[in-house]
């Protein structure tokens, strides 16, 4: 046998070798539904329940803001940017209807409601705060404790005023004085009687969606400007917990920050190539901002070339007293290094989500709360929903999904609550209003809102544990 063949077989060896440690090593967390009795389920009596919305989506009115001015724009083939041309106009009219949606919290029995802030309608300029906007949310946040709803507020869901956008928003490091301008002034406001806040919903989402794939506004596919933009978000994210720490307008004030948790798999498990493309989707979507909250270390790989950007903040380590967890499922990945956004795909064998990007996996839940435990911080499940118009898929899904958590907290993980996406049908950003996640179907001629009957599942598991609560 010559050398040339020897080194063959000796480099084929390894290769296989490399990839049964991968396959071993990399397992995702499965259970056989038909035979689990997802009825086997324990909650903590002091558990949050709860769901969850954002301003943009649900309030109607906005004007002002980065998605208002996305809505009219068209890409560079003269296609709308909001599927069939869907404008977010008055939404489901939270902004007035909010009174009638805290009763169906009531309905749901739910103890915590999860929703954001407008920054466009309270700063509508630079440095200038709207009286009556301000008022608005101490009048939804007293009707929630009057009702004992424990209002959890995001400053950050996607949504930011268009002078900030046109400013360079989160692209220039200067401009985080104005998010600070606006949490300080929302936490003076209602800081006495809001516990739990969070500083930025999914900012992998945000920079992933508007920077780099050029599906949010402003549109940019710019791998560097996006691993900036994040830097920035986190350095914000930092300085805002500061703050807040310092005002001290509530010793129980808890703030943490929520992410998008992705797990992602190679389409080819014996492909290399696709277990490289894992190990980069799974580092920039996932771990760049764990790491981050670990150890102070930023790295952002620019893909698919390019230095790193990185910087060192010692700061991010004591930055979060809770790690807010949005979960929907997985993704395949078949690595295309020249266009990394074309190499994720849905997980070939599994049903397909009505949104189509993904498929059907509650499972997977378990999986994202192991990856954020390691931060050491309690773990809310933020959101965790499904679309589904039909209403086919909704009922096994909640009942899944809560079964993987109770699973997760049996295991020892510090688990507090869970908010499910969300109460009401929205304005699903660029799918416009195509995608139906609520609890309560919406009739948007008549803004009627009616609860599905898959949405029962999660009905009952709330009010089975708040009337043991109740009872003890």
């Amino acid at each position: 046998m010559n050398r040339f063949l020897k080194l063959i077989i000796y480099l084929l060896s390894l290769y296989f070798l490399c990839i049964f440690i991968l396959n071993v090593s990399f397992q995702n967390t499965t259970w056989n539904w038909e035979t689990t009795n997802t009825d086997n389920i324990a909650y903590p009596d002091d558990f949050l329940w709860g769901t969850a919305t954002a301003a943009h989506q649900v309030e109607g009115g906005h004007t002002n803001n980065n998605w208002f001015w996305w809505e009219s724009q068209k890409d560079e083939h003269g296609q709308n940017r909001i599927l069939n041309n869907d404008k977010s106009g008055i939404a489901v009219d939270q902004w007035n209807r909010y009174p009638e949606d805290i009763k169906l919290m009531k309905e749901l029995g739910t103890n915590s409601y999860r929703f954001s802030l407008s920054w466009s309608k309270i700063m509508p300029q630079p440095m200038v705060f709207d009286t009556i906007a301000l008022q608005h949310y101490s009048d939804l946040i007293d009707s929630l404790l009057n009702n004992n709803i424990e209002p959890n507020i995001t400053l950050h869901h996607f949504e930011e005023p268009l002078w900030f956008m046109e400013i360079g928003g989160f692209e220039k490091e200067e401009n985080i004085n104005y998010f600070l301008s606006f949490s300080e002034k929302v936490m003076k406001t209602y800081g006495k009687k809001v516990t739990y806040w969070t500083t930025f919903n999914e900012p992998n989402v945000f920079i992933n969606e508007g920077y780099y794939a050029g599906y949010f506004p402003p549109g940019k596919k710019d791998a560097r400007t996006a691993g900036t933009v994040l830097g920035n978000i986190l350095k914000a994210h930092v300085k805002t917990y500061q703050m807040a720490k310092q005002l001290n307008y509530n010793s129980d004030l808890k703030i943490g920050i929520v992410m998008s948790i992705f797990l992602f798999e190679p389409s080819n498990r014996i492909n290399l190539i696709d277990w490289i493309g894992t190990y980069l989707a799974d580092d920039a979507f996932n771990k760049t901002i764990l790491r981050f909250l670990e150890t102070g270390a930023y790295r952002y790989l620019v893909l698919p070339y390019g230095q790193p950007i990185k910087f060192l903040d010692e700061n991010a380590t004591k930055s979060i007293d809770f790690i807010g967890v949005n979960y929907y499922s997985h993704l395949a990945v078949n690595m295309n290094p020249l266009n990394p956004v074309e190499s994720l795909q849905p997980v070939k064998g599994e049903e397909l989500a009505e949104m189509g990007r993904y498929t059907i996996y509650p499972d997977g839940i378990y999986d994202a709360i192991k990856m954020t435990s390691k931060l050491k911080v309690p773990i809310y499940i933020t959101e965790n929903g499904i679309g589904d118009s039909k209403d086919i898929h909704r009922g096994p899904f909640i009942k899944r999904s809560l079964f993987a958590i109770s699973e997760a907290i049996k295991n020892g993980y510090d688990i507090r609550g869970f908010y499910y996406w969300s109460l009401l049908d929205n304005f699903e950003w660029c799918l416009g209003y195509s995608q139906k996640f609520g609890l309560y179907e919406v009739n948007l001629e008549t803004q009627e809102r009616t609860l599905r009957e898959g949405s029962k599942e999660f009905q009952n598991t709330v009010l089975r544990f708040s009337n043991k609560k109740i009872q003890n």
